[in-house]
């Protein structure tokens, strides 16, 4: 009798809806994924967050077999579709594929409707792009030293062109203004396509943009580029030097593509999707066209891409401070 009771007692607790929980969260990490994952793109399509979200959301359907399609979000400079990918369900079947603005917005904003730390389990730092400085091929500069000259020379004349106050590039061209104390205004666009097109046409005839909107220009000769702001010098622009080779130092900055997933997903969910981007970014066409387009392929481990944002918060939020850029509401 007493036997009977403890078996009775056993399928009951195995049966308990806990348990029963804990079976089905097993199975679909498992299964996992055994229907379509969104990545959302908190931006309008075209961009480098994009075009890298697209080419790896591509190479994760043929490799897992079930599609990871892009969802683009755009408004209030990424905060909208960041927002929405931090409700999700921790579910592995909402993605985020952010930019650096994921991080800068923490400081650049008022408020913001997530928490870059708390409310995101980090997956994997796919790629960067450094920021580059270019002019149009009129203004009598030809490295960074005869630029520095030329504004110091010409106080109030000069300004550059950036794809929004916040983004990288702005940020950039703000502590490329601090460094020298140069006279030298920021003027915002919508984007870097607006920005490159305004400095091709010579109205603003400096710019700070990522790299990758801006290279069909440089190669082109319609802009001319001075520097980049990477640690080492790219691919695809070999001859054009770094800050640090320029004698700028300290000017490191890079717009990241990140994918990142609501906190609480599975862990199993996030190792397994870092193993697989990791061998997407590995293959030899990926990072072809990645290098082509000048993003620099990285795919880090979870937990070196969590320090990665602990570093930008504090450089960049310092950045922000130091240039009295006012808190957007």
């Amino acid at each position: 009798m007493k036997a009977k009771i403890a078996l009775l007692a056993l399928a009951a607790m195995l049966l308990s809806p806990g348990s029963v929980h804990a079976q089905a969260r097993s199975d679909a990490v498992k299964n996992y994924p055994d229907r379509p994952v969104r990545m959302i793109v908190p931006f309008a399509a075209g961009g480098p967050t994009d075009v890298t979200a697209r080419l790896i959301a591509q190479r994760l359907s043929e490799k897992l077999g079930k599609q990871f399609y892009v969802e683009n979000i755009a408004g209030a400079g990424g905060n909208t579709g960041t927002g929405q990918a931090a409700r999700a369900a921790p579910d592995g079947y909402t993605l985020l594929v952010a930019s650096t603005g994921f991080i800068v917005n923490a400081s650049l904003y008022a408020k913001i409707p997530y928490d870059p730390r708390k409310d995101f389990a980090p997956i994997t730092l796919a790629a960067a792009s450094p920021n580059v400085l270019t002019v149009h091929p009129s203004v009598p500069a030809n490295s960074v030293k005869e630029l520095v000259e030329l504004i110091n020379a010409n106080p109030g004349k000069y300004g550059f062109a950036g794809p929004g106050t916040g983004s990288t590039p702005h940020l950039s061209g703000e502590l490329f203004k601090l460094h020298f104390n140069l006279d030298l205004v920021h003027v915002p666009f919508t984007g870097a396509a607006p920005a490159i097109t305004s400095t091709i046409g010579g109205h603003t005839p400096i710019a700070f943009t990522a790299l990758p909107p801006a290279i069909a220009a440089i190669k082109d000769g319609k802009l001319r580029a001075l520097a980049l702001t990477s640690e080492k010098r790219v691919p695809s622009l070999p001859d054009v030097p770094t800050m640090a080779e320029a004698g700028v130092q300290g000017h490191e900055a890079d717009t990241l593509t990140s994918i990142l997933a609501p906190a609480g997903t599975p862990k199993e969910i996030i190792d397994l999707l870092y193993r697989e981007i990791a061998a997407v970014v590995a293959l030899p066409d990926v990072r072809e066209r990645l290098t082509s387009l000048g993003f620099l392929p990285i795919a880090n481990r979870p937990d070196e891409f969590a320090q990665r944002i602990d570093v930008e918060l504090v450089k960049w939020a310092k950045v922000i401070r130091d240039a009295k850029i006012p808190q957007i509401q």
